[in-house]
């Protein structure tokens, strides 16, 4: 049994495809259109995917699409009748949107569908399971788990914005929900805005950013004091209820009211170009401390309704990976899986899983392995005689080794050198995070490596930090974290005994000064707070990546290497070997490896492209 999932139409469209419920390939939209976060529908993505799996669009079960759209239309129309005569603006824009893309969806699919193949449509079986169904089912049915709690958490789906559910064997069971206008996920992206970031894109940055507020100072406690006063009540069970007073995103085209938030917390909303600031810095830290809290007494009202041992998460929030170390450490479970492509480019996933399970009742074959996701290596990959091509089309020079372990130990002296290698290899990761298969790698050890790879290669906020990879067997050795952490979704501390002590005065110095003071013997993967996004690197998974980091152990003593995704600011991650061979000669890294063939920058031809990709990659 074949069954294709798709996601479209809001942010992060994807496909995925599943056959008798093993994950066989999916990929978002995005990296094949080069547009990040690409809405449309997934034509290329869809492609991809019957041809992985050698079928048509005829000889599949069925289709899923990954939420249900006359529920979110229903939505819509009872939020603005509910607010009435406000948002109507809003409503005048909207409403063509939604009768096209939403009210007709089935035609629509149908007709995107057409142009890919043809096909009958009267065998054609399409099937609409609710958005956070399909993400539960995301998180649950790639777990390996036989019986877990299920907490999904994100902006909004039809009308839920979180959901506590209970999975046993092929069964997923609805036990909880919150609903829309009061969101969690929807108040982390109101500050993301606030503070200058892009909804629905930047919510990683300002978690990144909050580390960098003064922890129980007299302005943080002072603006969760306000925001709980104010804005929001935390109830018992994790649930959150939102004063509409100061929000506009229900009837509105922003998200807050800015005039009241700038009031409230004494300063302007900051435009992207503004300087950050320490009073940014410190309500960034406010609305993560409340984001942990609220996550936190979900997971403790999960643990009570299912008296599960074991807990899967999905959902926009569950990229929070700060808030999934603090509810992993408060041990209320056992065992947490996340499913790696947590946003909505996982619901096209949950949705094939949900048909084949729910809908045509297939039982679940629990995975013998970590889960069922393969490491998350479930795009494209390429060949050698892709790589040739490349290579001729734009007269570039490069070593090809026929012996992988040269190859590895080549390129392990290489990083060791502080060199900046894009490194490209296998299949394309599904979901957010570079994890060895398109990834740009540095030495953890050098001081310079953070700053480099910003301002040199991603080119943007020098703030961010960035994270290891580390062999999974040694991950205790340089980090307080004794279980697997393979998709990128945990952030922990680095062990004491690599900690550097901090200077006086360092809670009053400027972000920057503090940016670049040594915090470990791993200064680019050490975030401000002491603390890292790891990635534990598994042999059974990416036996390559694997390699590559114990060659550069057995030359540096070091068991992790710096890992971060191989794009530049505001592009989608690199899918091709072409795309590859571009962004390494746009920036400045020294090095690229695809497949079996290294290019030095150096022996390049000059590039004659037209560098004008800060205008075709807007600020993410």
């Amino acid at each position: 049994m074949k069954i294709l999932g798709i996601s479209a139409f809001y942010h992060d469209s994807a496909a995925a495809i599943i056959e008798n419920g093993e994950i066989i390939a999916a990929a978002q939209e995005e990296r094949f259109t080069r547009k990040k976060h690409d809405p449309g529908f997934p034509s290329n993505a869809v492609k991809f995917c019957l041809e992985y799996a050698g079928t048509t669009i005829d000889k599949l079960d069925a289709i899923a699409f990954y939420d249900k759209p006359l529920l979110k239309f229903e939505r819509l129309l009872e939020t603005y009748y509910a607010f009435a005569p406000k948002g109507v603006s809003s409503f005048i824009t909207a409403i063509p949107v939604w009768l096209r893309e939403k009210m007709f969806l089935k035609r629509l699919i149908l007709e995107e569908l057409e142009k890919i193949e043809s096909y009958d449509k009267k065998k054609l079986k399409l099937l609409f399971p609710e958005h956070h169904l399909s993400h539960a089912a995301s998180a649950f049915y790639s777990s390996p788990f036989e019986e877990s709690a299920i907490m999904t958490i994100d902006g909004v789906g039809e009308w839920a914005t979180a959901s506590i559910c209970h999975g046993t064997g092929k069964d997923i069971k609805i036990l909880k929900e919150l609903k829309f206008p009061h969101s969690l996920g929807l108040l982390y992206s109101a500050f993301t805005y606030f503070l200058g970031f892009k909804v629905n894109s930047g919510e990683y940055k300002l978690m990144g950013l909050a580390p960098y507020g003064v922890p129980d100072s007299e302005e943080v406690n002072r603006f969760v004091s306000i925001i709980k006063e104010k804005l929001i009540s935390i109830k018992e069970d994790g649930s959150v209820w939102l004063d509409q007073e100061y929000f506009n995103y229900a009837t509105g085209l922003r998200m807050v009211h800015e005039d009241k938030w700038e009031k409230m917390f004494g300063f302007k909303a900051r435009k992207p170009e503004d300087e950050l600031q320490a009073h940014h810095c410190n309500l960034g830290l406010a609305i993560q401390k409340i984001t942990e809290e609220s996550v936190i007494l979900m997971g403790k009202e999960a643990k009570r309704l299912t008296g599960s041992k074991n807990l899967c998460l999905a959902g926009g929030v569950a990229l929070n990976c700060v808030a999934n170390g603090k509810l992993l450490n408060t041990k209320i479970f056992d065992n947490v899986f996340i499913q790696p492509a947590a946003g909505d480019a996982g619901g096209a996933l949950g949705a094939a899983q949900a048909a084949y399970h729910i809908h045509f009742g297939q039982d679940r074959k629990i995975p013998v392995a970590m889960d069922a996701m393969k490491g998350s290596y479930l795009g494209p990959e390429y060949s050698d005689f892709d790589v040739e091509k490349v290579i001729r089309k734009y007269q570039g020079k490069a070593q090809h080794f026929t012996d992988y372990n040269q190859l590895t130990e080549f390129v392990a002296k290489k990083i060791s050198e502080d060199n900046v290698v894009g490194w490209m290899q296998g299949r394309m990761e599904f979901g957010p995070r570079a994890l060895g298969g398109r990834s740009i790698l540095g030495d953890p050890r050098s001081a310079e490596m953070q700053r480099k790879l910003n301002v040199k290669i991603k080119y943007r906020e020098s703030f961010r930090p960035f994270a290891p990879s580390v062999l999974a067997e040694e991950c205790s050795t340089y980090f307080e974290h004794e279980s697997v952490s393979p998709y990128m979704l945990l952030v922990q501390p680095v062990v004491q005994s690599r900690r550097k002590s901090l200077p006086e005065g360092y809670n009053a110095m400027s972000l920057k000064d503090k940016l670049y003071h040594l915090r470990s013997d791993m200064p680019a993967i050490t975030h401000i707070d002491f603390s890292a996004r790891i990635q534990t690197v598994h042999k059974e998974t990416n036996p390559k990546y694997y390699q590559l980091i114990e060659s550069f152990k057995k030359l540096t003593g070091y068991g992790v290497v710096v890992n971060t995704s191989f794009n530049v600011r505001g592009e989608p991650i690199i899918c091709t070997p072409e795309d590859a061979y571009r962004c390494f000669m746009r920036t400045e890294m020294d090095y690229l490896v695809v497949g079996n063939y290294v290019f030095d920058k150096k022996a390049q031809p000059e590039w004659q492209e037209k560098d004008n990709w800060k205008e075709e990659f807007t600020l993410d």
